[in-house]
């Protein structure tokens, strides 16, 4: 299906817009009225621009307070409109989005809605022009679809139609099975905007929480299927008002917005992209570091042995368990210490998830690889990570393996060689830049697969922290997605993590204890509330404040974990699970933030 965008979904100048749109693959856009009111170009170089880009103008938005209102009103209001319609035929669009009305001075009538509907299509059609009535959640006398559907058919005009929007739908709790006994000629434009689950006033949620399908918790994909049943031939068209949409790159939201409509075209079964190749689990972590030698101490002290060092690239392989680290000394910020620049994913087939990613407008990220070198083909997360689809240790695709050639073990490897317990990576958390946090979601959820679980708010020293985590469904691959305030106001500053999973924690935070490795201290006061909440057995609870390790539990099972100092940006977090205990803590972010507060100001 052809597909179109309001250019309030974007920041920037509508000419800034407009070519954001059009890069990203868009058919057409509508156009906000407000965008050409403060643009300095006419209609009709709006027009000459649009066309130069291969856009069509599908909507001109919105027109309210029109309907059902005294006659001295009416007069105005279609005076009004003939102004506007003059303006859409300057900028060659010939649908007009008419809104119903919020004007205390509307009535309850919808004989008088339909008539004065009536004489505006009327007039629009001597201009070739359509009315598009669209049902404001917050409308005065008229806020859901099927009740504008009503006038709309009342009226009975060629050139009026509806308009639905999926926002305005959704959040009255409206029936969307009821779209289908539309006629399909009759919905003459279809929004399309997702939106947090949230208890507020619908008209705050709207102008400031709209996001892009799959972003959100709407059921985009039912409504659409409805929508096309009812025969729909129109655009696919997204509405969305966000405070952060409107602060980001154009060029970026565009991309994110167009990513969002492919993705909710194959969930409705309109569009059969190549299928998403979901991970496995996780092949490595590669942090990138000036300065190795902290990051080996601190493997060191986890129990992990350097097995390897690639033929041609200055990186190291650390292993323990089925957990593996990179160290990379390639393109480090010396400034800014060891951060996380890379994680391989196990993928069943990394040639067709490739193909997925770039399906979904992933940029694949370029490689430069020896002659000998084993290919792994690599997708750049919104965050700037690099994410490596692997195949690691199977006959039948080669192994990224093969290019590290075994090294021979001595200190501090040999006393490393019989580990601490560590069986593998359990998760990833990786800090987002604010404006990027709902593409994330969307991406790893669209190009990998991945089901997110519901967004949390926790408490920061600094603010609101914000985490939504994703995982494969057996729970061998799980990311968690974070945005939180930075004291020091740059992006990047916040630390990133990886998570060791051990079937003993206790003793694994005795070994490491014992090989020096640095825990977070965890205040007193935690261990306190702790025995108020559990009432766990004295010695238990004397044993998790002596490691400083916290502890969590639901219906499923247990969570135990403990994190290591930070070193420049990455720690360690290392987490035992019980039963079928699929969170991650998070009772207990708040303890760890502000214990890592307190760890970087010297308190």
């Amino acid at each position: 299906m052809r597909k179109s965008i309001a250019t309030v979904s974007l920041s920037g100048s509508l000419s800034e817009k407009l070519t954001a749109i059009a890069a990203a693959g868009f058919d057409g856009v509508e156009i906000f009225e407000n965008d050409l009111i403060a643009s300095p170009l006419s209609p009709e170089e709006v027009r000459s621009r649009a066309a130069d880009l291969g856009l069509s103008i599908d909507l001109y938005q919105p027109f309210r307070d029109y309907e059902a209102v005294p006659a001295d009103l009416l007069a105005d209001n279609l005076r009004r409109a003939e102004r506007k319609f003059a303006v859409m035929e300057r900028l060659g669009a010939d649908l007009l989005l008419v809104c119903s009305s919020v004007s205390p001075d509307a009535v309850d009538d919808d004989a008088l809605a339909a008539g004065h509907l009536y004489e505006l299509a009327e007039r629009a059609q001597r201009h070739g022009i359509r009315i598009a009535y669209e049902a404001l959640a917050w409308g005065r006398h008229i806020s859901t679809y099927d009740h504008a559907w009503r006038v709309v058919k009342a009226a009975d005009h060629p050139s009026l139609g509806t308009c639905l929007d999926s926002f305005h739908i959704i959040s009255r709790a409206s029936d969307p099975r009821a779209i289908e006994e539309i006629p399909g000629e009759k919905i003459f434009f279809l929004q399309l905007a997702d939106a947090p689950l949230m208890a507020m006033d619908v008209l705050q949620w709207s102008r400031h929480y709209r996001c892009f399908p799959g972003q959100g918790g709407l059921d985009l994909t039912g409504l659409l299927a409805h929508t096309v049943k009812a025969g729909y031939q129109g655009p696919l068209s997204l509405e969305v008002f966000n405070d952060v949409f409107r602060q980001a790159d154009a060029g970026r939201t565009a991309v994110d917005a167009m990513r969002s409509l492919l993705a909710l075209e194959e969930s409705a079964g309109l569009a059969t992209p190549p299928s998403p190749v979901v991970p496995s689990g996780f092949a490595f972590a590669e942090l990138a570091a000036a300065d190795t030698e902290p990051l080996r101490g601190l493997l060191g002290s986890l129990g992990f042995a350097r097995t390897g060092r690639h033929t041609g690239k200055p990186v190291e392989m650390w292993e323990q368990g089925e957990a593996r680290i990179l160290l990379n000394t390639t393109g480090a910020d010396r400034r800014s210490g060891p951060a996380l620049a890379a994680i391989g994913l196990e993928s069943p087939d990394p040639s067709a998830a490739v193909r997925r990613a770039e399906t979904l407008l992933a940029p694949v990220v370029p490689r430069r690889r020896g002659a000998r070198e084993t290919r792994l083909d690599a997708v750049a997360a919104p965050d700037g990570t690099e994410l490596f689809l692997c195949r690691t240790g199977h006959a039948d695709h080669p192994s990224w393996t093969a290019d590290f050639a075994p090294v021979p073990a001595g200190p501090p490897e040999a006393a490393a060689s019989d580990g601490t317990g560590i069986t593998g990576i359990d998760h990833m958390a990786l800090t987002q830049p604010w404006h990027h946090f709902d593409e994330a979601a969307l991406f790893y959820r669209s190009v990998l697969g991945l089901k997110p679980d519901e967004s949390h708010d926790l408490a920061d020293p600094y603010g609101l922290f914000r985490s939504r985590a994703v995982a494969n469904a057996e729970g061998s691959l799980r990311i968690a997605l974070n945005v939180a305030p930075s004291p020091e106001g740059a992006a990047g500053t916040r630390p990133q993590h990886i998570a060791l999973a051990t079937d003993d924690i206790i003793a694994t935070a005795r070994r490491m204890r014992q090989r020096g490795a640095a825990f977070l201290s965890i205040p007193a006061n935690y261990y306190d509330d702790l025995d108020a909440r559990y009432d766990l057995p004295a010695e238990t609870l004397e044993t998790l404040r002596e490691l400083e390790i916290l502890y969590d539990r639901d219906e499923r099972g247990e969570f135990l974990h403990c994190y290591t100092a930070t070193v420049g940006r990455i720690f360690f977090e290392v987490v035992q699970r019980t039963g079928e205990y699929r969170g991650y803590g998070a009772r207990n972010a708040t303890v760890r933030l502000a214990a890592q507060h307190t760890a970087h100001r010297g308190v």
